[in-house]
């Protein structure tokens, strides 16, 4: 069966192979799997995005994301998603941005919400809406079981990563390392204070977006703890990315909100770098505690964990990523899936 599926991305970010965000990662993976497989993958998504199907661009905001900035956008998605409708015969919709309420079509062709964020950050109204043929799916379990009753709600498809992408043969060196967005519930303050108590050099990557909290965050909590051994480097792309963590002798996760996912943990993993997080979310069932990783409590449990990773086998952590992260059997359930929904039928595990 020939599928059309419509992806909108959350507009304030750009999807690509090297895209900051895990939801923006997961939907180039998923168009990529679509086009490969000889389906039709259309994509609305802002200005600037390299997807394999057919781009839509809504434009992107230069400066602070205001309120008013966030409606002129959704706007234009809305327009986006009105001419993708009239210009194909999309077989199902395929929504990824927190705000996928504020431009979800009119009843009619089928759509999926893939929830990627703690489902407390979603309207209520949400897990409630009237709209017939409209499904939410989770990611992990921790965050299914955190999502209301609803009966939209599907099983979770976890997340995958590129391991074939993800191979390396550089060099272990002593740093430890932190990734992602620069935000505060992701807590990296955590990390530099962590890396400072192990006295260990840390690299921290990642995107400081154009909120007003998050620059905020970066210039009271962050830039004061930055010094010649722990480094603030900036957005990486993949390749630098693989080389990083492949080199690291631990990647950190301070984060201290409720993950649902984390698509950098099992990068890491993939490279052969052991991970220490925070028990919290779904970061259990990424890590396995003396096997892949630690899970920690606190600042000073992240450091006497950098101070034992030594003992982490990295080939175990490799292993972990092949059989349970490749991103693979994650696009193959989401086909399964829009095949499904895309005819009337309700999705199980």
């Amino acid at each position: 069966m020939s599928l059309t599926v419509l992806s909108i991305a959350y507009p304030f970010a750009p999807v690509s192979a090297d895209s900051v965000g895990g939801a923006e990662q997961v939907l180039w993976a998923l168009d990529d799997a679509l086009v490969r497989a000889g389906h039709t993958s259309v994509v609305v998504a802002q200005a600037g995005s390299c997807v394999a199907g057919t781009l839509i661009p809504v434009p992107s905001v230069d400066g602070e994301i205001t309120d008013a900035a966030r409606a002129e956008v959704h706007q234009a998605v809305r327009d986006a998603v009105t001419l993708a409708l009239l210009r194909w015969p999309v077989d199902l919709i395929h929504l990824h941005g927190i705000d996928f309420h504020e431009y979800m079509p009119p009843a009619g062709v089928p759509a999926l919400a893939t929830l990627h964020l703690p489902p407390s950050w979603y309207p209520a109204d949400v897990f409630a809406s009237a709209r017939p043929g409209t499904w939410l799916n989770p990611v992990s379990q921790a965050q299914r079981a955190d999502c209301p009753a609803c009966p939209a709600l599907l099983d979770a498809i976890p997340n995958g990563v590129a391991i074939d992408r993800l191979r390396s043969s550089a060099r272990k060196r002593g740093w430890a390392m932190a990734l992602g967005r620069i935000c505060p519930e992701k807590g990296f303050h955590h990390a530099l204070e962590a890396a400072r108590r192990a006295e260990v050099p840390l690299l921290l990557a990642g995107h400081v977006y154009p909120y007003p909290d998050h620059q905020r965050y970066f210039a009271e909590q962050i830039a004061p703890r930055l010094d010649g051994t722990r480094r603030f480097i900036g957005a990486v792309g993949m390749d630098r990315k693989r080389r990083l963590l492949s080199a690291a002798r631990c990647l950190l996760i301070p984060s201290t909100a409720p993950e649902t996912s984390s698509l950098v943990a099992m990068e890491a993993l993939a490279c052969g770098t052991p991970v220490i997080a925070f028990r919290i979310g779904a970061l259990p069932e990424v890590v396995e505690d003396g096997v892949t990783g630690f899970i920690v409590d606190d600042e000073r449990g992240m450091a006497d964990a950098i101070r034992r990773v030594a003992a982490i086998d990295p080939e175990m952590c490799r292993a972990a990523a092949r059989e349970r992260f490749d991103v693979a059997r994650t696009a193959g359930r989401y086909l399964d899936a829009y095949a499904r929904l895309a005819r009337g039928a309700e999705v199980h595990a």
